[in-house]
């Protein structure tokens, strides 16, 4: 259901989400709570049943360590980048 409806609009939430995410990461490691993670989501229109949501955080947080990495969250929903995107963003990088 998430992949679905971040697919649709991807581009807008994937960037507010990272801004978010990095707002409320108040220890700047790049991982969530469980808590925070849901309230991004809701914030973001994005919820989804607690059946669901519980789904998805266990395949998320797959160590067992009640966080998630926000770049594991873009991997688990969009895969991994292919080539084109990967120059892209390399590219980008350098400018």
């Amino acid at each position: 259901i998430l992949r679905e409806t971040l697919s649709k609009r991807a581009v807008r939430v994937i960037t507010g989400l990272g801004k978010y995410f990095r707002n409320i990461d108040k220890h700047r490691n790049g991982f969530l709570s469980q808590a925070n993670f849901k309230e991004a989501l809701q914030v973001f229109h994005l919820e989804i049943p607690e059946r669901d949501f519980e789904s998805l955080w266990f395949i998320l947080d797959d160590c067992k360590t009640d966080k998630v990495n926000y770049g594991e969250f873009i991997r688990a929903i969009f895969g991994e980048m292919n080539e084109y995107r990967k120059a892209f963003v390399r590219k980008v990088s350098f400018v």
